[in-house]
Parts: C-alpha cells; structure tokens; sequence
C-alpha cells in the first residue's frame, strides 16, 4: 500500500463529504464499510454470509437512509464465536485492488450475542485504519433465522468509483418481517426507535408481498 493512494483516497472523501455537506466521519466509515463487504463479496464466504440491517436501505436505493457504523448479517455457518472471528481475519486479508484500507485483524475481539432467551448471535469489532485515521468497525451475526422469500443478489453502491460490493442481501419482505417481530418480541419498544423508522420507510415506498413475521416467530421460540 503506497501513501499516494492513502492521501488521493483520504483527499476525494474529504471533497465529497463537503460536496454532499456530509460530517467526514459518516463518508468514512461508509467507505470502511463497503469497502470491508467487498472484500466479503470476493471471498469464499460470498454464499455465507447475508446482508441485512440500515445498508440494505442504500442496496435498495431508499429515498432517506439512516447513517449506521454497523455491519448486520445474517450467518450460514458455524456459529462458535473463535470459528466467527478466523472468517473474519480471513476477510480482513482478502486481496482487492487498493483502497487504502487496512483491517486490522489482530485487534479483532469477539462475543456472543443472545437477545432474549433464545436467539443467539455473534458480534466482532476491530479497527481498521485509512493511514493514520482508526475507523471503529463492528460487525454483527444473526445465525438461524429464515428467509421468506429467500436471500436475493444486491450491489451495494462504492464511493469515488470503486466497483459496488455484488452479495447476497435480505428481501424487503424478509426485512420487514424480522423487525415486526423484534418490535413484537421487545416489550420495551421506544429501545428500537430505528426499527419503526424502517418500518416506515418500507412500508411507504415500495410494494411487496406480505410478510411472514410468522415464519421468523416460529424459529426464534417466544
């Protein structure tokens, strides 16, 4: 990695962040972030790993998104926190034309998620680093939910002209679903303000077929 490509990369965020009158610390952790999914969309994980969460609103071209500094997937493999956190050095490592970007996998640090008394999930954060400025990165797994309808190919949009990220990504239907049920299944609803927001969103820009929060009830055991 040459210190030519870490400044021209550091130097067209900082111009469009005050194009787009953006705080810089959203553009970049946006461009961590799509850049680190690319990585994964080159990887033997493509077929394992399925997006979901705030990035699937730009994956679908939404009117109004909601910056996120997260990653949400949904996990097709085992689900051992120590076998979560060697996937992810391995997509740390995976070579790309160069952006920049170095993840950092040795400050990789791992826990189990469990939400509820039933659903169980994996979270792992690290840093990764555009030169000298640390851009924080968290990536979140879901593990056993289904699909209905299943997972569908989505391209997430690159910034300054860098190929979108090709990957496998939630349907709306499926998106919605899971966050009917979550706001069901928390009893303390203002917690999950962002998923009313979507919910909305959803809801009054796009057609779709019903949902089946049913379907995502009967594998998370209330």
């Amino acid at each position: 990695m040459t210190h030519d490509i870490v400044a021209s990369v550091s130097r067209r965020l900082l111009n469009l962040a005050r194009a787009e009158g953006r705080p810089f610390g959203d553009v970049l952790q946006y461009f961590a972030l799509q850049r680190f999914l690319y990585r994964l969309a080159q990887s033997p994980y493509r077929d394992k790993l399925v997006l979901k969460g705030a990035l699937m609103l730009l994956a679908w071209q939404a009117p109004i998104t909601r910056p996120t500094r997260d990653i949400d997937l949904l996990g097709h493999l085992n689900n051992d926190v120590e076998h979560v956190m060697q996937v992810i050095r391995q997509l740390c490592a995976q070579e790309v034309v160069e952006d920049g970007l170095r993840f950092d996998a040795a400050s990789l640090t791992g826990q189990a998620i469990v939400e509820g008394a039933h659903y169980h999930g994996v979270r792992v954060c690290f840093t990764a680093y555009l030169g000298k400025m640390r851009i924080p990165m968290q990536i979140d797994i879901g593990f056993g939910d289904p699909l209905v309808p299943g997972a569908t190919i989505i391209e997430l949009p690159a910034l300054l002209g860098y190929p979108p990220a090709e990957l496998l990504g939630y349907s709306r239907e499926s998106a919605i679903a899971e966050k009917l049920h979550a706001m069901f299944e928390r009893e303390q609803l203002n917690s999950r303000m962002k998923d009313f927001y979507d919910i909305w969103l959803l809801a009054t820009h796009y057609d779709f077929g019903r949902p089946s929060p049913g379907a995502v009830s009967r594998s998370r055991p209330t």
